[in-house]
This record gives C-alpha cells, sequence and structure tokens, in this order.
C-alpha cells in the first residue's frame, strides 16, 4: 500500500506572520567572515567589564603570550 503524497509542503506558520514586510534583511551577511575561521569567545561577565573593545582583549592576550614566551619552562 503506497502512502499518499501531499504535494504541498506543511506550512506550519500563522498567517499574520508576513516576512516579505521585514526590512533590512541580507542573506549572507557574515559568510566572509565565518570563513576566515573567525573564533567567538564568550567572555565571563568580570572579564569583559575590564575590556572596553576586542582590541583592548587582543591586546592583554599578546602581552600575557610574551610573558609567558620569557618565562623558563617547569620541567
Amino acid at each position: 500500500m503506497k502512502k499518499e503524497v501531499n504535494s504541498e509542503m506543511d506550512d506550519d506558520l500563522r498567517p499574520e506572520y508576513d516576512f516579505s514586510q521585514l526590512a533590512g534583511g541580507v542573506r549572507g551577511k557574515y559568510v566572509e567572515r565565518y570563513r576566515t575561521g573567525t573564533n567567538l569567545v564568550l567572555l565571563d561577565p568580570d572579564v569583559a567589564q575590564a575590556f572596553p573593545n576586542e582590541d583592548a582583549v587582543n591586546e592583554a592576550l599578546r602581552l600575557l603570550m610574551k610573558i609567558a614566551q620569557r618565562q623558563p619552562a617547569n620541567d
């Protein structure tokens, strides 16, 4: 016995959702950033308060890396 095939897609959206009236949406807006391998990191609120922007975070991490490279390895 074959199942009856419904040629129309099941539409669960309500009729009042009219997406044609939405403005400003851009398809693929962040695709280049995604392709370049951008890493997103969520900072804890107390850490985020110490850094006003991403440049400040990067500068602090680079300084920490330099300090760590100068320290002798604990073998």
